[in-house]
């Protein structure tokens, strides 16, 4: 009998095609065919850092590239009216300023806005939407969202599905995306840490700054003399000398290290992590949850902001920088690591992380069983029917 085959076509960035391949691995393991797009430039990206083979496959798992041609623009409201709270179902509360920056746009030919709107009304046409979040961490987004849309599955976080699912040692696990090659000495320095001592700095794989920022954050990080790991990948830096000075170098001693890129989803869960500054970006927001880890949040655009929201005024995971200074870098910092305010949000964390483990647990959490419903009412059966 033939295999049902999918093909994945994932936004060409780092953030959205992370969670499809595990959704292709997934579907794999249920006994699809998976076709994975990518553009060329990113298909030079993985070969350049995971060595010529990074895009082999399997025989019933294959990579396929299409040529380039995406740009970016933005134009945003600058003004008091970002403060504006805005009357959205579900979002009660919220203000323009927490919204992506490309729907409070002023530019009607903004290309995020328009594509926004185009894919909008496209997943009208769908069997199915699948959304990489857990029922009780957006129930009541949710609820409003299954009133307008095609019957929505809530199957996150993927991370937590895909290690439930697939044993340890699958040939998937050989397969991987990644634009930089991966620091795994950080691990080690990691483990010579105490538990819940050094605060993780990662800004995600898109969101850039300019020198000056860098700077602020890095003394930040220094004057709070608490441990950190930072990742500072090649692009962060607006096009200026990004290099630290030597009395920086020497004031981090032991206390912190620098690297060019993680495995994030193994240096969140590690027991010396004890918070999280990050643009919040929506894996890394998940993948924190999945540690147990509370967050200090830097937005950086689009979706970034609304998470933003969702973690320092729904969940209580986190606290916002409203301004890239380094006394208020260094404030939050220890705040977030050694204040009252870090003791509840690592409580409220855990609890959180207590919740989407269930989400994803055999036979009756809601992820494990919305995926199941998705493949079994939707995929096969449209697959059956044909």
């Amino acid at each position: 009998m033939a295999k049902p085959h999918a093909v994945m076509v994932p936004h060409p960035a780092q953030g959205h095609m992370n969670p499809m391949l595990k959704v292709a691995k997934l579907l794999h393991q249920k006994g699809f065919y998976i076709t994975f797009v990518i553009n060329e430039y990113v298909g030079r990206l993985y070969l350049k850092s995971r060595g010529p083979n990074a895009l082999a496959g399997l025989p019933d798992f294959k990579f396929a590239t299409v040529p380039d041609g995406i740009d970016y623009d933005e134009s945003c409201l600058t003004n008091g009216y970002l403060d504006t709270v805005v009357d959205i179902p579900g979002l009660e509360g919220i203000r323009l300023r927490d919204l992506p920056n490309f729907i409070r746009t002023t530019n009607p030919d903004d290309v995020m806005f328009k594509i926004s709107i185009s894919e909008t009304g496209k997943s009208h046409r769908g069997s199915a939407i699948l959304l990489n979040t857990i029922d009780a961490l957006e129930r009541d987004v949710l609820d409003v969202l299954s009133t307008m849309f095609p019957p929505i599955y809530a199957v996150g976080p993927l991370q937590l599905l895909e290690e439930k699912q697939i044993p340890e040692n699958s040939e998937l696990g050989t397969i991987g995306l990644t634009m930089w090659t991966e620091d795994l000495d950080c691990l080690n320095w990691l483990d010579k840490k105490e538990p819940n001592s050094v605060i993780y700095v990662n800004f995600g794989s898109v969101a850039r700054m300019t020198a000056k920022e860098l700077f602020e954050f890095g003394w930040g990080l220094a004057n709070s003399k608490q441990n950190f790991l930072w990742a500072i990948r090649p692009d962060l830096v607006l096009g200026e000398s990004s290099a630290f000075p030597p009395e920086f170098e020497a004031e981090i001693k032991e206390r912190g290290l620098l690297v060019v890129w993680t495995l994030q989803e193994k240096i969140l869960k590690h027991p010396s992590i004890g918070g999280f500054l990050t643009h919040c970006g929506w894996n890394s927001l998940l993948e924190s949850i999945v540690g147990g880890v509370p967050m200090i949040c830097w937005p950086a655009h689009a979706e970034q902001y609304t998470n933003c929201w969702f973690v320092c005024n729904l969940w209580g995971l986190g606290m916002e920088i409203t301004e890239v200074r380094r006394d208020l870098v260094e404030r939050l910092v220890r705040e977030l690591m050694a204040g009252e305010n870090g003791k509840m949000m690592k409580a409220k964390a855990l609890e959180w992380k207590k919740a989407v483990e269930h989400a994803v647990t055999a036979p009756a959490g809601s992820s494990y069983v919305n995926f199941d419903n998705l493949v079994n009412e939707v995929l096969l059966s449209k697959f059956q029917s044909s």
